[in-house]
Formats: C-alpha cells, structure tokens, sequence
C-alpha cells in the first residue's frame, strides 16, 4: 500500500519540528553545517538546514565553507570540533560520507552510508555511539521490516532524545505498523491456553481480560439475557418451568442468591442506609426508602421526585408512572409498615421498566455513567457493586447460558446476539473501541498518576497483567516472546504518539472482533493545540488503517481544513462505490449537527507500491572500500 501511510503525517510532522524548534546539540553528536559568518576569538556562526545558532572552534576556518562538526562542548557555550575538511562543492554526497567515516575510523559498510544519508537529508546530529549502535540495528532488520522503516525509528528515537535501546527500537517499529495485532493476540492466546506452568490465578485473569478484548460486546449481550430472563419472572403468562430455567440462569451467574424462590427472588436484605444524599443507582433509590424515618418523609418524596426526573435511562411513560406511585406513597400515614410496601412496589415498577428499556437504551448511559444493566443490578444484588463486577456478572451470565443444554435459554442468547447485531450504530463503534483500549490497557501508566483512578479496574487491564507474566520464573520462552511482541506494539502506540509544539500526533492500533469477523484497526491522528492547552477543532488529519475480512485492506483518510471536512476511502474493489452512494447525505447531516462541512467523499484505488530498490554500489578509484549513489 502506497496511497497513505503513517509517512506522510510523521514526514510533515518532522518538518515543523525542524523549522520551528531550535536545534538541541548534546556532546559527541556530529552534523553537516557551513559557516556562515566569523567573530573574533574563534567564534562563528554555523547554518544547519534553515537554523543558525554561534559556536567557539577549535581552529579558525573559512567562511562559506562546509564541513562536518562534532560537539566537544555544550557549557558555558557550544564548542564544535571540526571532524573533516572543507567540503568541496562538487563533491557527492557520497564521497562527503566516506570522508566522514574515514575520520571517524568506521567501516564503509552499507548501512553507515544509508544512515548518515538519512540524517543528512534530515538534517539531524547523530553521535558515534547511536551510529554505531543504528548500524547493528539495518544489519539484522526482522522479517517484514523495511530499512526505510527502521530509519524512521531511528530517527524518532535521535529527534526525541529516547533511549537507544533495543525494547524502544522494537516497539517504534511495531508502533508503525497498521496490521497484524489480531494475529499477535491470537498467537499468544493460544500459547496462554496451552501453558500449564503459569499460576492458575494469573493464567485466568489473563484469559478473561482477553476474552473481554475478543467479545467487545459481550456484557451488552449479557445485559439483554438478563432483562429477559427478569420479564419472564416477572411475566404472569410465562410457565413455571419457564420460571424456574430463568431464576436458576441468574442463580449460576451469582446475580440472584442460592435461597432464591419465585416468591421472594426480587426481596431486598441487608438493608443499610446510603451515605450520601445524592442517589445514583436504582437500588440506591430503594434503600434510602426502607431506610428513612417518618419524620423525613418530605425530603424522601423530593429525593424521589429528583431521582425520577433526571433519569434518562426510563421513559416519559414510565416517570409518569413512579411519580403517581410517589403521589399515593404521600397520602399515607408514614409507618415503617408503609415504607415496606412502598418500597416494594417501587422496585417492582423499576425492575420492570429498566428490563424493558434494555433494548432500546442499549449502549446508553445516565448522567452517572450507568446503563440499564448496573441499575437492574443494583435492585437484585444485596450488597453494592462496582462497574467492573458488574461486567464480570454478565460474563458469567453470558457463559452459563451458552453452555446450557436448556432450549429456552439458547434461544434467549440468540434473540439477544440478533438484536445486538442489528443496533449497531455509531455509538455501539464507540463503544467497542473504547471497551477494546480500556481493556488494553495501553496507557495504563499515565491512569496511575490520576488520583480518582480505579486502581483495581486498572490492575485488571491486560498491559499491567503481562507486565506481572513477564516476571514470571516459569514462564515458557515462546509465551514469554509472545508476550514481549505483544507488550511492545502497545508500547509503540504510547512512543509512535506525542507532541511537537502546538503539533500533536496519536495513535491507536486495536484488535476488533465483530459477530466471528476480526480486522485490525489503526487510527493515526495528526493535529494541533491551541494556546489555552485544548485540541483546535477547526483543523485535524485522521486516517483509519482497516485490514477486514469482506473489503480487505482499506484506508480512510480524513481531513479538515477550518471546519471542512474531505473524505478519501481507499479500496480495490470499486464495487463500493455505489453502496457509499446513499451514506454520503448521513455523513453530511452528521457533520452538519457538529457544526462541520462535508466537502466530498472520494473512493479511489491504492497506488501501486514502487519495488524498494537496492542502493548501487560502485567502486571508487581514490580509496578503497564502497560508496553509495543515494
């Protein structure tokens, strides 16, 4: 694929950089630069690319001539060494770095030769040490990787002053890829499920986190077993045997107790009061009820009253209904006997209306980030419960009734699967992505510095958990290499990522998987600050790397210049181009409601990818050794 890829961006990127940031020398780094002007005691200004910057000599030399320099010293003031001689104008660039690597006492070898190549047309200092350490790198590239790709990581790690490292050259590599994530997880799922050294504690936190990465929808799928499951207990016209198989499903997932009945599988125990007044959960709602005194009735009723108007998860009807309910609750004498069977009726009616709304508020949340699911939750389950449990239970929930031999069941899943499947919108996409990099754990690290943060929900992310593998004594060389191939693409995501003045870059590489179907997914996002620190809206790059079963490879580039938005969709198979007919005027509504323009949508064919060529090599008749024709 030549049509885009992450080049374009990171090229424009580099090129800020150089224009608008000064040049940061550090001791031992050598450059290409002319001197320009000179000043008495041996000082002299030195042009490098566009920038100029005053450095002491150690000789005097001539002004206009180039030369290569090497920094000696960086306090008080810049001393530069000069390392050849004037450089004539006629000389190639070839023949300008034999002579360097000649003073330098290195080897001719190809990859010096491409190395300084590349960071002359960069116009970048590289020390001897990182030169020489680049150079171990071209010499043995891993299968699949272009040298034009390990120079731009090299690159990135010279211009961004990161570690010469291995682990950094590897993740910079894997951070530019745009496939092949989905293979290195089913790679090291599969080395996971075999593996029978590990502690069985880790190996199952492990297969859970990924199993939540594999089935990004699967809690939602849960989330209609259980409201269905709940409106056939609740239902009058459904069989006891009908019953039974339901409260005996929610029973296995650990939703409803062990002692439940028909008759009392709904009751609340363990009664304790709320601690603050402002009321979030459903089950919260009926615990302050059964909880408050007599005295308190009015602010009970106001608390209702508030609770019901602002929760956006039930319908108009619905509210009507719990406020009529509140109305005839105020009418009574106020006994702990009323509160009872108040109380009652209240999660009688919400328990009923959330399992309705479960369908249709499917990948909604309240002002308090819960779903329907946590508020069902929380009128069944006796004590509290995290977002996090929460999930766990409509996991176990979703596994036992794909395991049940029960009929009924099955069919349940089924319905639920389908109705998942046709809600798919653009805020079920949202939420897969986000289910999938919460679930990564990618930036993990930079969670922790959040004070709120949920240290146990980020202790459950797969990051952190194969940082705790790889600690591991007995871990296997192939799960632990799995590991590490894992570990460092999303380590390049965080490296590939950053900043550059008021220029910022982002990516993300997900692993989706749809219903069977699995694509890797890029997103690279190129755009800039504004002076309060907030991203500017008005302009941004964004392009999508798909690698999809039915389309195969696609590329989607994005582009806004001042609220005008242009669309380019690359494909081989033309036979898109009328099926993206009709979705153009729902991309231009879209856009219009967030205040965008949509200029045009594009569908063009990739470029044909030009064969890498090999540099030519020639001999040179003044000195042995090889040279370059770059």
């Amino acid at each position: 694929m030549t049509a885009t890829s992450f080049n374009p961006i990171q090229m424009q990127q580099a090129a800020i950089t150089s224009a608008n940031q000064p040049l940061t020398l550090k001791q031992g780094q050598i450059f290409q630069g002319t001197i320009k002007q000179l000043y008495p005691d041996q000082m002299a200004e030195i042009q490098v690319g566009q920038q100029k910057f005053i450095a002491k000599l150690e000789v005097p030399l001539k002004a206009g001539d180039a030369h290569f320099f090497q920094v000696t010293g960086t306090s008080p003031q810049t001393e530069l060494k000069v390392v050849t001689g004037p450089m004539a104008q006629t000389a190639s660039q070839s023949q300008q770095i034999n002579q360097l690597l000649e003073s330098m006492n290195l080897p001719k070898t190809a990859e010096s030769q491409q190395l300084l190549a590349h960071f002359m047309k960069a116009q970048l200092p590289i020390s001897k040490e990182q030169l020489m350490q680049a150079e171990m790198w071209l010499k043995a590239l891993p299968e699949g990787v272009t040298k034009m790709d390990a120079l731009q990581a090299i690159q990135k790690m010279v211009e961004f002053k990161m570690p010469m490292t291995n682990d950094v050259f590897q993740a910079l590599l894997s951070g530019q890829k745009t496939a092949g994530m989905v293979s290195i997880m089913e790679n090291f799922t599969q080395l996971l499920t075999k593996d029978i050294a590990l502690p069985e504690n880790l190996k199952q936190n492990l297969m859970q986190q990924i199993q939540a990465i594999a089935k990004p929808f699967e809690v939602e799928t849960g989330s209609l077993v259980l409201a269905k499951s709940i409106q056939i207990l609740t239902n009058s016209a459904s069989s006891m045997s009908e019953k039974i198989q339901a409260m005996n499903s929610l029973k296995e997932a650990g939703i409803l107790p062990q002692q439940a009945t028909l008759q009392n599988w709904s009751s609340l125990s363990d009664v304790k009061p709320i601690q603050s007044n402002q009321l979030q959960q459903a089950g919260e709602v009926i615990q302050t009820i059964l909880t408050t005194k007599s005295d308190n009735i009015h602010h009970l009723v106001d608390q209702l009253r508030s609770w019901t108007a602002n929760q956006s998860l039930l319908t108009n009807e619905q509210k009507q209904s719990l406020n009529e309910l509140i109305d005839r609750f105020k009418q009574l004498p106020a006994t702990k006997q009323t509160l009872e069977i108040f109380a009652k009726q209240m999660q009688e009616h919400l328990i009923k209306a959330f399992a309705e709304n479960s369908s249709a508020r499917l990948f909604t949340q309240d002002a308090n980030a819960l779903s329907v699911k946590d508020h069902l939750l929380s009128l069944l389950k006796h004590e509290a419960t995290t977002p996090l449990q929460n999930e766990a239970f409509m996991r176990n929930l979703m596994r036992n009734s794909v395991e049940s031999p029960q009929a009924m069941i099955q069919q349940i899943v089924t319905q639920a699967d389908a109705h998942v499947q046709n809600s798919m919108d653009s805020k079920a996409m949202e939420h897969a992505l986000k289910t999938v990099l919460k679930n990564l754990g990618v930036s993990y690290e930079a969670t922790l510095s959040n004070k709120s943060a949920d240290l146990q929900q980020i202790a459950h992310q797969l990051k952190p958990q194969l940082h705790t593998l790889l600690q591991e004594a007995h871990v296997t060389p192939q799960l632990k290499e799995a590991a590490e191939m894992l570990m460092a693409r999303m380590n390049g995501m965080q490296l590939a990522s950053g900043e550059n003045g008021h220029q910022h870059q982002l990516i993300m590489q997900v692993p989706l998987e749809f219903f069977g179907k699995k694509m890797d997914a890029t997103l690279q996002w190129n755009g800039r600050m504004k002076e309060d620190g907030k991203i500017d809206a008005n302009y941004a790059r964004i392009l999508f790397y798909l690698q999809m079963e039915s389309m195969k490879e696609t590329v989607i580039d994005m582009q806004v210049q001042n609220r005008v938005v242009s669309v380019t969709v690359f494909n081989e198979n033309n036979e898109i181009i009328p099926l993206a007919e009709p979705l153009k005027a729902a991309l231009k509504i879209g856009l219009a409601e967030k205040e965008y323009q949509l200029s045009g949508v594009f569908i063009k064919q990739f470029e044909k990818a030009q064969p890498e060529k090999n540099p030519v090599v020639e001999q040179q008749e003044e000195h042995s050794g090889v040279d370059f024709r770059i």
